[in-house]
């Protein structure tokens, strides 16, 4: 959790950072997101290379598209977590920055679309319309829950254009509970133990990137204020809590799965076991950016200055989105 780097020519302590060229900001991310989406398009064959597990149907299709789904949930989920921080500071600013929960809900009403079509057609991907009966998905668990996730963002995106863009806690509450019901399905042990676990990690995993990226903005249009310093400090202290749920319940829930003493084999064993050993990886090396920000926040004279570690801090956290969407795409692993 960093800033953006003040400029040492800025005119004023109080008056918003320097921006950059929009075009070559535009073009990183661009850059970013052609990169991230090779992820989960290549990432389920060189994880079940050498494995002896066999690919799902449309696994980097459905892997992508489960990214979008997880990244378009962060977006207003941090917006109303900073949004509700911003409102605690003392003397805070009345300017935040505009709003992408509608484009997120766009982005993820498409994206729980394509899934729910392949949910119609018994978790195969559809080559034509003809293939896909919408009528059957209120026949099955997985179709319902699929329904509940293309409807919840639609009405969240509704609700990000009224007049109360609050009421979106309500709809994506619903696409957490669903997605949670969704990776734990009623033939597996204890389901409601695992969906509680995915419940809550989700719901922390959310607040802890969407979160991170609009205190960001926020702290952006702000500049070095005293305000600013101090959203930084409630995020921070939120995020350590956010950060020990996560890892939490990513135990947990990995020896639900893997036994203890098959987890090591299956680390490097099975496509599930590796791809979760990359995201474990990655996480770690981004509580450590956490940590490096957090150091100089509080010992740096200006705490505005706890901007290095910021940008690679929200572009890991980009990928750990990408590499959890690339996860549940992949066949659980064997419970020896």
């Amino acid at each position: 959790m960093t800033l953006i780097r003040p400029s040492t020519g800025a005119p004023d302590a109080g008056g918003p950072l320097p921006r950059r060229s929009g075009t070559g900001r535009a073009v990183a991310v661009l850059v970013l997101v052609a990169l991230g989406a090779l992820i989960p398009l290549l990432g389920p064959s060189a994880a079940l290379h050498g494995t002896g597990e066999a690919a799902a149907p449309g696994d980097g299709g459905i892997a992508l598209l489960r990214a979008v789904l997880f990244a378009a949930l962060c977006v207003p989920v941090g917006e109303l977590f900073v949004n509700r921080l911003a409102r605690a500071v003392p003397g805070a600013p009345q300017a935040m920055p505009r709003s992408w929960a509608g484009y997120a809900a766009g982005a993820g009403f498409v994206a729980a679309l394509g899934l729910a079509s392949v949910v119609a057609t018994g978790n195969l991907v559809p080559h034509s319309l003809a293939e896909i009966d919408v009528g059957g998905l209120y026949d099955s668990r997985d179709g319902k829950l699929a329904l509940v996730e293309v409807n919840a963002f639609l009405l969240a995106g509704l609700c990000a254009r009224s007049a109360r863009p609050s009421s979106q806690a309500w709809p994506l509450a619903a696409i957490v509970v669903a997605e949670a019901l969704r990776a734990h399905p009623a033939t597996e042990h204890d389901p409601l133990v695992g969906s509680g676990l995915t419940l809550l990690h989700l719901t922390c995993a959310a607040l802890w990137v969407g979160g991170l990226l609009y205190a960001l903005r926020t702290l952006r249009g702000w500049g070095a204020s005293e305000a600013g310093s101090a959203l930084l400090g409630l995020y921070a202290r939120v995020a350590a809590v956010l950060l020990a749920a996560i890892t939490a319940t990513g135990v947990w829930s990995t020896l639900r799965r893997m036994p203890p003493e098959t987890v090591l084999d299956q680390l490097t064993s099975t496509a599930y076991g590796r791809v979760l050993l990359a995201k474990v990886i990655l996480v770690v090396t981004v509580a450590g950016l956490a940590l490096w920000a957090r150091l100089r926040l509080r010992r740096a004279p200006d705490p505005l200055t706890a901007c290095s570690p910021a940008r690679a801090e929200v572009a890991l956290l980009g990928v750990v989105v990408v590499v959890s969407g690339l996860l549940t795409a992949l066949p659980l692993p064997i419970r020896w």
